[in-house]
This record gives C-alpha cells, structure tokens and sequence, in this order.
C-alpha cells in the first residue's frame, strides 16, 4: 500500500510540474493575437497535465469550430460534479430528483471573447485558468475549495479567428503604436461579430444564434451563482469593473447590488496597488435584459459586466494620456479583475449559496411583477414562442378547455374579457424562472434612469404578434403538456392544397415550394371552401398550375411535410368569397435576390438579412459588395435588398437602381438606405408632406434652440435624450388590406430604434403607420414623441412597373421580433 500511495503522489507531482504558463506554451502569447487552434491546444495542455481542470465541450460555431467550456475546482470536487450540479439545480426547483448527498459550492461562470475583436478576453482566458491550475498559487487552491468555476474561453471563436487572421495577416515584427497605422483600422465588417454579423452579446435571451442556444442549454444544466462577462472598450478608456450603472432593473435585488460592490471594493484595491486606472458606476446598466449581465441577473446570478479599453489596440496602441497601452497589458488587467471575482466569490460561498436559494424561494412564493398568468392565444406564431420559452427554461402549457376571463389585453393597452380556447398557452408566473418570465412579458418595463445602453422595451406579445393577456391573479385552467392538432379534412380528390400563412413555418413552406419550382397562388380576400376559411396572405397551391409535378398529391404531401396545419381543397368553386382561379388569387413569383454588402453598410444590419435568408426563411441570396455594384447584371435579380447603412452610388448607379424599378424589380430599403430614394425627382419619399410642415417643424427646433441658451452644460446629455429613442415599442396602424400587412394581426408594434421618421407619403401605400395619439412602451424623448404622430413606418410605392418598400424601422433588428421577421417576408414573398 505504502509503495501503492508513493507512486501515486510521484505520479501527481510529474503531472503538476508539466504544467506551462500561457506564455511558455504559445512563442508569441501577448504580443500578438493567439490563433483559435493555439488557444484550444493550450486549454487541451491544461486537462492532460492538471488534476484541477476539466474539459465539457457544448457543440459548434456556424462555421464548424469548437465551443467549449472547462470546469476547474479542486480534485475532490472535480470527482462529485454531478452531485454538486443536482444539489444546486435541486435547491432551486430544477432538479425533481435530490441527490443522494448535498454538496453546496459557489458556481462562478467566466465567459470570455463574446465579441472577437476585444482579443484580450480570450487571451487572459488563458491566463486566467492557468492561475486558477498553477501548482505554485496556493491562493486559487484554497478558492477551489469551495467554488467550482466554469470557464468559456470564447463564446465567439469565429469572430475571434477573423480579427486574428486579419491582425496577423497585416502585423510585421514592430509593433505600430501611432494611430494611422492599418494595425488600428479593422476592415468591414469586422471581428466583432460571428459568422452572420450577429453581436452574440445582445442574443442572451432571444438565442436566435447557434452559439447562444448551445451556450445557454448548458447554462441552464448548471445555474452559476455568479456570471462575469469579460469585454473590451474603446482602447482610451480605463478599466471598468463593478457597480454597475443606472437604470438597474426593478427587480435585481439588494443582495444582487450588495456583491456588486464587495467586488468593486475588492477589485479596486488591487487596481490601487499597480497603479491602474479604472471606474464604476457610470456606464453599463443593467436593464436590458438579453447581455452577459443581465440575463444571468434574472436567472439568480450576479450578473457583471468587465471592460478593458482595448478595441482598436492592435497588438499596441498610444493613449491619449501619451502612455502605450500593450496586449500584455490588457491581459494582465482583466486577469487581475477576473481572479478577484472568484475569490470574492469563494470567501463570500455561504452567502452566495443562501442569496441564490432565497432568489428562487422568494420568486415562486411571491413573484415581483404585477401580474400572475399569462395567456397567448394559439396561431402561426405561438409555437415560435414555445420553442423560446424551451430554451429558457421557462415552464407552460397548453390549454385544455373553453373558459371566459378578462385580463390586461397587450395589444389595446386595457382591461378586456376573452375566451381561453384549447391550445392557447398558458404561463403561470410562480414557478423557478419567475423573474425571467416576468421580465420578458411585463407590459411596460419601469426605468430609473434615461440614459439607458440599451433597448427599453421588449414584450413578447408585442415582439410576436400574437393576442395575450396578463391576468393579475394565478388562474386555475384545464391544461395538458402538448398541442392537440386537428384532423384532416377528408377528400376525394385534390384540386389545390391551401396553406395558412401565419408564421415562420409558413415562410420556410413557401420558400421550399419556390425552390422545388413549384407554381404559388396567394389570397387577396377572405373567402371559404368546404370546411377551409381562407385568409388574405394564405397559399394555395393549384394541380392546374403544376402539371411537371406528375403525382400532385404525393409530392404536395411530402413538401408540405413541416407545416402540418395544410389542408386539400376539392374544388376552386367557393362557398363564399372568390373561387381559386380568379383576380383574388394572383400567382407569386419567385424571387430573385441581391443583398448589398461592404464598407459603409450596417454590418450587423447586413447580417440581420443575410441571417433572415439563410436560417429563417432557408432561401437563396446573391451578396455583392456596394463597391462591385459596376460588375452585376441586375437582369438576373427581380428583388434588391438594401440594409442599414451608408450607400456611396454614383449617379449612374442610382440610374441603374431607377430603371431596375421601372423595369419590374423591387427594391426593400431599410433605415438609412431610404437616403438614396429621399427627395429624389420619380419618388415619393420626403420627410414632410408639405412645404407647411417643413417650415413649422424648423420652427420648433430654432425655439427650442433659442431656449437652449439659456441652460447648464451639465445636463446636456441628458437633455439630448429627449430627441432620442434608445429602443422603444410604438403602435403602428395598419392597412391590413395590403399585402405587406398580411398576417400581422390587427396593428403592428414596431421596435423603433432610431429617430428617423417621415411624414405620411403623398402618392403611396403608407401600410404602418404610427396614428396621432399612438400608445409606446420603453423610452422615447418628449421632442421626439410629439414629431412621431402620423409619421410612416412601413411603405409601398409603385414606380414603373415595379416598387420601393420603405422600411423606416428595421423589422429584422436582432432577429427576435417576430413579427417583423413575417412582415420582412410579406416584402419579399407577397408582394408582386
């Protein structure tokens, strides 16, 4: 036994010694950026040679790499996980089973390089796990004692790899500290993002991106007491660690803002000792509720967000103080700061351990909100709304019984009676994801502060379109734990298949049909067949239009296959409204695709179409670069998509857009790309309808100029918030005669996020617009509020023989607003 135990403890002891420093195992770790392969190869380095690591892959990017996370806590902890995990998960409501024996322990999550060019994330990462594993830092053993750590080197390695390549790519052997050098210029659309241009740090709740949803199933089969978001900033400003900024949400709680500041007491004790410069407090919130800080916040967390100045940096960068500022230096800072957040979690683990259980205690027994039952009303669009709540983790159910209610009607902004019906969700509020729930289908969101970072309004019904309720008492219903479908009607013969167009399976449908050449007929009227009421928007797939199919039936049922709602029409002789092969059902064409792309353009906006195109709605685009505009036949598109952004076209190319349109194309411009078409001679768009308007709404600004001199330099910001809109809802009227209209519901809630508006358009279809005394939620400045009655948000012109869809608000805006992304494809695929 004793030779047993001395071979053993040889054993141990060469594993510790094989243990390299970041800087050890990489030539040129923090003097240039790592590759991905370097980073994964020395995480790989730690596993095979510590006992304190442990590596849980999660799945992959876009673009096929790794994402990973690795659990570090002593040996002994590292052998009972599972009972740690389920102690945990069991103490809050998670977990139905309790384990065979408790094992409490802090969980800190670190999630490092959300956004990829804030390199120095990824790099302390490194740095970070080596010293929490480093045999020689007796300190971190101790912390491991009783704290397990969850580290995520790279929540964004596509991103991360483009900025690399390119910095790398460009780099010589001197560093170039001056500012003009190519070193601090990244090219579009940069590191930022991931593959579709998408910040991963705005898609927390939403998981629109497969990053985040792989991310956050594994988040939920741990539930960290403590989350720490390591990010970058613009390379001059000094370090920022917590307390977080105003507006704190209403519902984080005093114990959440008690750990705040134990870690800037903490963290600015070893920032005074070096010498380095930091701040707390004045900026990011924490409010909105889809970041690094805030979602883990409403599930329990301490949620904090770290910020080094170092975006734009390079490899080295001069300050504007005269000082350089390296990439070592920057890692040393954020592992300075991150350490200390797991050390403060260590020594404060009984107090974590008792706040985390007493959040989720207090959230089932006495939820924070004013409201206690939700109800969405079953359609198209309800069971994208599931799939989003089972990714959260959030519980429901389906309605099993006809009952009268009244609750808070969403989209009247009342009190209203309605009938729960079968398949209607039903979301109790006491449950362990309370808060989460709440924040996300509060009605109107309570802000402290204006100066917000963020969007300040977010409601799920409004972000979906669907008919809810929020009834204030827990409401006893029938429910079950899944849809009931309804049988098919049956038939002898099939004379056209009919499919509802009522959400994004109906648009996959649609774009599949188009792709497998398949000839789509659209209602422009309600009308009824036997036992199928038809609606404006519904497809109807006639066997006279598709002859080439051969077995009509059995290829309609087999390209039909995901959107189980279709039904078989025997006859195009309606009961009631238009038969199928009159005016009323005009054929669809197929469209034709250019996404502009390139320097000037929105990136992220870009990537919201490009996102749209190849992951909802699963169709083809062609992407050119604005600058290879010269190069393109635009005889082979009939559709152009124009995102957000700044368009640098020559004359001769605008003439070409023109007669594009006049030849039957169709252009969609959103945000700032309706700059092209604005007071141009053949368009309709300008900002006011008269010359009346123009002259009064100068008017008003020159008052309130001249009253500005009057006032302090203090508050200017402040009072620039007033012609702002970081992010609000603004009701929408809608002409739900239009095609753009269809399926949309009886108003539009748009999310606006910027302050252009236009006045309703003379000569064209304004199918959205926001009515005079409009209902929001969220933030707008008073300025701003009064110039948006009876300004436009969605409009058609006809020009030529083809149309312009004016899109003052983005209806892709992070992909979440889903509606939006069904009246982005009323553009594309219904409009002829």
């Amino acid at each position: 036994m004793k030779k047993l135990f001395l071979a053993l403890l040889f054993f141990s002891i060469s594993i510790i010694a094989q243990v390299k420093s970041p800087a050890e195992f990489i030539p040129e770790y923090g003097r240039q950026v790592s590759q991905y392969n370097q980073l994964e190869g020395y995480f790989a380095h730690l596993v095979q040679n510590s006992a304190y690591i442990k590596h849980r892959p999660y799945g992959q990017t876009s673009q096929g790499r790794s994402l990973n996370t690795f659990i570090i806590s002593s040996p002994e902890n590292l052998n009972v996980l599972e009972s740690i995990r389920l102690t945990n998960l069991y103490a809050i409501g998670m977990a139905g089973n309790k384990p065979a024996e408790a094992n409490d322990k802090a969980i800190v999550w670190l999630s490092f390089n959300v956004h990829g060019n804030e390199a120095a994330a990824a790099e302390s990462a490194m740095s970070v796990a080596y010293e929490l594993v480093n045999p020689d830092n007796t300190a971190t053993k101790e912390w491991l004692k009783n704290t397990v750590v969850i580290l995520d080197p790279c929540l964004n390695p596509d991103g991360y790899s483009r900025y690399g390549n390119w910095l790398r790519d460009i780099s010589g052997k001197n560093t170039h500290p001056g500012l003009y050098d190519r070193e601090h210029m990244e090219p579009w659309p940069g590191g930022r993002q991931n593959h579709y241009a998408y910040d991963l740090n705005r898609d927390w709740a939403w998981q629109t991106q497969v990053e985040t949803q792989q991310r956050i199933a594994l988040y939920n089969q741990w539930m960290p007491m403590v989350h720490v978001d390591v990010h970058e900033m613009g390379y001059n400003e000094p370090y920022f660690f917590p307390p977080a900024a105003e507006p704190f949400h209403e519902f984080i709680t005093q114990a959440q803002r008690d750990f705040h500041n134990s870690i800037g007491e903490a963290t600015s004790k070893k920032f005074d000792a070096e010498g380095w410069n930091y701040y707390t407090r004045e900026r990011f919130d924490l409010f909105y509720p889809s970041y690094g800080d805030t979602y883990p916040s409403f599930n329990g967390a301490v949620g904090m967000t770290y910020e080094q100045g170092g975006i734009g940096a390079g490899r080295a960068v001069t300050m504007k103080n005269g000082n350089i500022i390296t990439l070592q230096d920057r890692i040393n800072h954020h592992t300075t700061a991150v350490l200390t957040a797991v050390e403060t979690a260590s020594w404060q683990k009984d107090r974590l351990v008792k706040n985390f259980r007493t959040y989720f205690k207090d959230s089932r027994e006495t939820p924070k909100g004013k409201y206690r039952t939700y109800i969405v009303k079953n359609n198209g669009k309800s069971q994208e709304l599931a799939k989003l709540l089972d990714r959260n983790h959030i519980r429901y159910a389906y309605a099993d019984e006809i009952k009268k209610l009244s609750g808070y009607h969403y989209q009247s902004d009342m009190e209203e009676s309605f009938t729960l019906e079968p398949n209607d969700i039903v979301i109790q509020a006491r449950q362990p994801k309370a808060v989460l729930t709440q924040v996300l289908f509060e009605p109107a969101q309570k802000l402290t502060d204006s100066l917000s970072y963020d969007i300040t309004a977010w409601t799920l019904p409004h972000a979906y379109g669907i008919e809810s309720y929020a009834l204030k008492k827990e409401t006893e219903v029938k429910t079950r734990q899944h849809v009931t479908q309804k049988g098919k009607l049956e038939y002898e013969k099939a004379y056209a298949f009919y499919v509802p167009w009522d959400g994004r399976q109906s648009v996959r449908t649609l774009a599949s049909l188009h792709k497998n050449g398949v000839k789509v007929r659209s209602a422009r009227k309600a009308s009824a067949f036997r036992g199928i009421k038809i609606n404006p928007g519904d497809l109807v797939i006639l066997k006279g239009d598709n002859p080439a199919l051969g077995n009509f039936e059995g290829a309609m049922n087999v390209l039909l296959m995901e959107k189980c709602d279709y039904e078989v029409i025997e006859t195009g002789f309606s009961v009631s409204g238009a038969d199928l092969g009159g005016e009323f059902y005009p054929l669809l064409d197929a469209p034709k695709v250019l996404l502009f792309s390139g320097s000037g353009i929105s990136a992220t906006d870009f990537g919201q179409a490009w996102f749209y195109m190849d992951e909802v709605a699963d169709y083809p685009v062609s992407i050119v670069d604005q600058q290879n505009f010269g190069r393109v036949n635009l005889a082979e598109y009939n559709t152009i998509v124009m995102a957000d952004g700044w368009y640098s076209f020559t004359d001769e190319q605008k003439k070409r857009i023109d007669e594009f349109i006049d030849n039957g194309g169709k252009v969609i411009a959103i945000g700032n790309a309706l700059s092209i078409f604005e007071d141009r001679p053949g368009y309709s768009l300008t900002r006011f309808a008269t010359d009346a308007d123009k002259e009064l709404d100068k008017k008003e600004q020159d008052d309130e100029a001249l009253k500005a001199r009057f006032l302090e330099y203090q508050n200017a910001e402040r009072r620039a918030m007033s012609a702002a809109v970081p992010g609000a809802i603004v009701e929408n009227i809608l002409d739900r005669t239009h095609p753009l209209s269809y399926g949309l519901g009886k108003k539009y809630f748009s999310l606006k996020t910027s302050d252009s508006h236009y006045q309703l358009l003379k000569n064209a279809w304004n199918v959205a617009y926001v009515p005079k005394n409009y209902k929001n939620f969220g933030f707008i400045g008073q300025s701003l509020k009064k110039r948006l009655a009876n300004t436009v948000t969605f409009a058609v012109e006809q020009k030529g023989q083809g149309k312009i869809v004016y899109m003052v608000d983005n209806p892709l805006f992070r992909g979440f607003w889903e509606n939006g992304n069904l009246l982005f494809s009323n553009a594309l695929f219904l409009l002829d």
